[in-house]
């Protein structure tokens, strides 16, 4: 039986799992666009998705539970003096995943954008 067995484990140990949404999410709220594979976006947007949710309330609480899921000074700064704010009366869904027609070349793996809705001018630019 599979009780309690819920989410993707991406064939990682559960450490590398952890590092590798970490990473992914400091890399999509520092350039708010990244190609990557269809499995690991679904399984990175929740935990994006919530800590954006966090950001929309600037408070200490919220800034170190943020910083706890984050470990990077710069990214918890950003998400709550640019990112929170701008998703301020959006109710959910600040995050889209968008698939791309062609394969990876080395292994034709498939990609996907992974993007916030509302980027920024600046990046939506490059």
């Amino acid at each position: 039986m599979r009780h309690r067995c819920a989410g993707n484990r991406l064939g990682r140990t559960t450490s590398h799992r952890i590092a590798m949404m970490k990473n992914m999410a400091n890399s999509l709220l520092l350039h708010e666009r990244i190609v990557t594979t269809p499995a690991k976006a679904k399984v990175v947007k929740p935990f994006v998705e919530k800590l954006i949710t966090l950001a929309k309330e600037d408070n200490q609480a919220t800034r170190r539970r943020a910083f706890a899921a984050l470990r990077d000074k710069a990214m918890t700064t950003k998400l709550f003096d640019t990112i929170g704010p701008r998703f301020k009366s959006r109710p959910g869904g600040y995050c889209r995943i968008l698939h791309l027609s062609k394969n990876r070349l080395g292994d034709n793996g498939e990609r996907v954008i992974f993007e916030l809705v509302e980027r920024s001018e600046v990046e939506a630019a490059t």
